[in-house]
């Protein structure tokens, strides 16, 4: 099996910090903060203050030596041992460092020494004063621990030879004491932090855990919870943004719930029209064209009981009359429904078909004007949902506006189809249609203001009463929406 690389370690130590709490990193974070330089720093002063007082203390065995050389040169020569012993125990008594003291001749006897059961043999070899020199330091390792041994020579080696040896051990005591204190020193920061890192943690962590809370709520589908900004730092500006967005999501789904309410309401009211289209169609294929066939079979009866060839013809052209008033009907409701000159012509012609049909209906004076739109087509949706918008407005004009003129225009200018139907009417108080009371019976303006929104377009309504109605259509076309016809 091949061995795992980098990334894969790299990745898997990444998961695992990402695991920890915040409280736990921020703590870990300030302890390593605190206790690594601590560590380094108390290694780095342990080894320079051992450093340092090694060195003083080679100087102070080096000048113990040369004093006691000094000071026992006039003894050796007299070879008063007496005073040579008392020099020696009188040095080691005065300077705690001292581990031993002894003099040797020229021929290497010891003259006189300080060690109490009796002098160690094996320590006149361990240092040995080269010819000509004027010391000569040695490190000795006992069980006491390391000791230095100096050699100086008395009286330039003509009278013999001081040994001196100064231990450690109070280095060491005065090494680990600093030592301690500053473990100390670094435990008592090192808790002060760890206070301070619970403190800061707890500051940072508990808006975040609300902040948690009121987002696990909001998830929920509740958009009450607000966050309260405790400081002008970086978590109040979350706190803050947090606030605005839940405010957006709460008018979003306000916004959601009035068009799914909307919705509902066209479409049952949708529902409504195509049944009551269904009974108009009904209504006029039973009440007219229904009678005007049972006339037709009526009347062919007749024509086969003419008595004469004359009352024949007679009866064939009433039937005739009939049967073309019949056709124009049918004509005109299959016109209604849908108008072929929308899908063969386009928008403009079938609108100036509707606009005939209309002044011979109504009687009202409409006029159609299309500025920018020769020769192109819209889209299928676009046109169709346009002519149902402009066809619902003039027949709201007939009924309701009393008007005796009402014109259209259609203009297409920089990507944007702008549609105004204006008529001289009564007009109306458009605030109080569109309340919510008169709402619910002005379905064609409701449904004039649904199909412009499903084509992206925009419908306005301008009004007031006796100052006439006028509606603005504003559509925007995407590429390829508008082609030659």
């Amino acid at each position: 099996m091949a061995p795992k690389s980098w990334e894969h370690w790299r990745h898997r130590l990444w998961h695992m910090l990402g695991g920890v709490s915040v409280r736990t990193k921020i703590l870990g974070i300030v302890l390593a903060v605190i206790l690594l330089p601590g560590l380094l720093v108390t290694y780095q002063v342990r080894s320079a203050l051992v450093r340092t007082m090694r060195e003083q203390l080679q100087q102070q065995s080096l000048s113990v030596a040369r004093d006691v050389a000094a000071r026992s040169t006039d003894l050796v020569l007299i070879n008063d041992l007496y005073a040579l012993s008392r020099l020696l125990q009188d040095t080691q008594k005065y300077d705690p460092d001292v581990r031993y003291l002894f003099i040797l001749d020229t021929e290497g006897h010891v003259l006189a020494h300080t060690f109490e059961g009796g002098f160690p043999l094996d320590l006149l070899e361990v240092n040995t004063l080269p010819p000509g020199s004027s010391h000569h330091l040695q490190p000795l390792l006992t069980e006491e621990g390391v000791v230095w041994d100096t050699a100086v020579p008395i009286f330039e080696g003509r009278a013999g030879v001081a040994r001196v040896g100064l231990g450690e051990q109070r280095m060491w005591q005065v090494v680990n004491a600093i030592t301690g204190q500053m473990v100390l020193s670094m435990l008592l920061i090192s808790i002060v932090g760890i206070g301070a890192a619970f403190t800061l943690t707890w500051l940072l962590t508990r808006p975040i855990l609300e902040l948690v809370a009121a987002t696990e709520r909001v998830g929920r589908g509740d958009y009450s919870p607000r966050i309260s900004r405790w400081a002008d730092d970086e978590i109040g500006d979350l706190a803050e943004a947090f606030n605005r967005m839940v405010a957006q999501l709460a008018q979003a789904e306000a916004e959601r719930a009035e068009r799914e309410r909307l919705r509902q309401f066209y479409l049952k009211r949708v529902i409504h029209a195509q049944e009551e289209e269904r009974q108009r169609i009904a209504r006029e294929l039973h009440d007219e064209t229904g009678q005007a066939l049972a006339s037709l079979m009526v009347g062919l009866r007749n024509v086969e009981e003419a008595p004469t060839p004359e009352e024949m013809r007679r009866r064939l052209q009433d039937l005739r009359q009939v049967l073309a008033g019949t056709l124009e009907r049918v004509r005109r409701l299959a016109f209604d429904l849908r108008p072929s000159v929308l899908d063969d012509l386009g928008l403009v012609a079938a609108l100036h078909r509707y606009a005939q049909q209309y002044r011979e209906r109504f009687g009202i004076t409409a006029e159609v004007q299309a500025v920018g739109l020769d020769g192109q087509r819209l889209s299928p949706e676009v046109e169709t949902s346009i002519y149902r918008i402009v066809q619902e407005a003039m027949t709201n004009a007939a009924k309701y506006a009393a008007c005796s003129r009402i014109s259209v225009l259609l203009q297409l200018r920089e990507r944007q189809l702008s549609v105004i139907v204006e008529d001289d009417g009564c007009g109306f108080d458009v605030d109080q249609v569109f309340s919510e009371e008169a709402g619910q019976s002005k379905l064609g303006l409701y449904g004039m203001q649904e199909r412009a929104e499903l084509i992206g377009g925009r419908l306005d309504i301008e009004s007031r009463p006796g100052g006439g109605t006028a509606i603005y259509l504003r559509v925007p076309l995407e590429a390829g929406e508008c082609v030659e016809g």
